[in-house]
């Protein structure tokens, strides 16, 4: 009977070591006395560090994300007066890859074994970049919302110039916002990779027409760039610029004046396609100070991300100059 029970006892003990291994569940056991740490093998291959007996805690801090490090010493440190289980999240650095983890445990000195206290690794990088993204997609969803507001606002300005009856201004409106509803479509992405490559001239008309004082092609905005495509997997994102930098003109820029004008040029080479957005007639501009915005960052991360490529700004007193340098491979994409 016993060698039965010492073979089942060794199944259940090995069968319960691949679980935890399928699992991803890493173990560890910190000595509170010299704060020596001991780690499973997952342990070791979670942190990116080899097996070895002696490891302290200074030794992993050092491979913790600079931000989190006294953080995480500090957490640990108050689990020894906490009762029941706690759960810590930190980054650590692994090469140039960050990873996520999730210490666990049950805290409270009542809880030690012979002065060690116990606990598992999770890997938790996924969920916090799924994370990460929701919360960046809120922030963008917020900060298109209220441009959306701001450039309806501005149109409504720009056709009651243009207009002299309720009726007219009515029916110019109504164009107007029209045609940001079709110009907004190319903001988003298209499920299951609908569309086809664009003229880059033609994606930018549409993408500017609503901002045209007596409508589209008048003369207020011109748009004179290579004869090219726009893949539909970088129009999105260079809609979404676009966008961003004609609703800055129209909110402080030359398209909130009646003599503003706007000058969409472009030029190309074998491995960038520039494009250069001049205003003039406008208020003075300053550059920026302070924090950048959000919409600032979309814009350059949409530019640099997906487009592989750089803006800058020249902030002159006749009105501001936007250089967009794309990668002529990425735009056509």
């Amino acid at each position: 009977m016993a060698p039965s029970e010492s073979a089942s006892s060794l199944w259940r003990t090995e069968n319960l070591r691949r679980a935890i291994e399928a699992a991803g569940v890493a173990l560890w056991a910190w000595n509170v006395d010299n704060d020596q740490f001991a780690m499973d093998n997952q342990a070791f291959e979670l942190w990116g560090l080899p097996p070895n007996e002696n490891v302290s805690f200074e030794i992993l801090s050092a491979h913790i994300h600079p931000a989190d490090r006294d953080r995480v010493r500090a957490a640990f440190t108050a689990t020894r007066g906490l009762v029941g289980a706690y759960e810590t999240d930190f980054r650590i650095m692994v090469g140039d890859e960050i990873r996520w983890i999730s210490a666990r445990g049950l805290g409270g000195d009542t809880g030690l074994h012979e002065r060690h206290m116990f606990g598992i690794f999770l890997d938790v990088t996924g969920r916090k970049q799924a994370e990460e993204g929701n919360e960046l997609l809120a922030g963008e969803m917020s900060h298109r919302v209220k441009n959306l507001l701001a450039i309806a606002s501005g149109l409504t300005n720009i056709t009651s110039r243009s207009t002299t009856t309720a009726a007219e201004m009515a029916t110019e409106l109504i164009a107007r916002l029209a045609a940001l509803g079709r110009a907004h479509d190319l903001v988003r992405p298209l499920p299951g990779h609908q569309g086809h490559t664009a003229l880059l001239g033609d994606l930018l008309s549409v993408l500017l027409s609503p901002y045209e004082d007596m409508g589209a092609f008048s003369g207020r905005i011109r748009v004179a760039v290579p004869r090219m495509g726009v893949g539909e997997s970088s129009a999105t994102a260079l809609a979404l610029v676009i966008h961003e930098l004609a609703t800055n003109s129209l909110k402080y820029g030359a398209l909130s004046a009646d003599v503003g004008t706007l000058d969409v040029s472009g030029s190309t080479d074998e491995e960038y396609v520039t494009i250069v957005w001049t205003e003039r007639g406008g208020p003075t501009v300053e550059a920026p100070t302070g924090a950048t915005g959000y919409g600032s960052k979309l814009v350059h991360r949409s530019v640099s991300s997906s487009l592989g490529g750089s803006i800058t700004y020249d902030w002159s007193s006749d009105g501001v100059a936007v250089v967009l340098k794309l990668k002529a491979n990425k735009l056509s994409a």
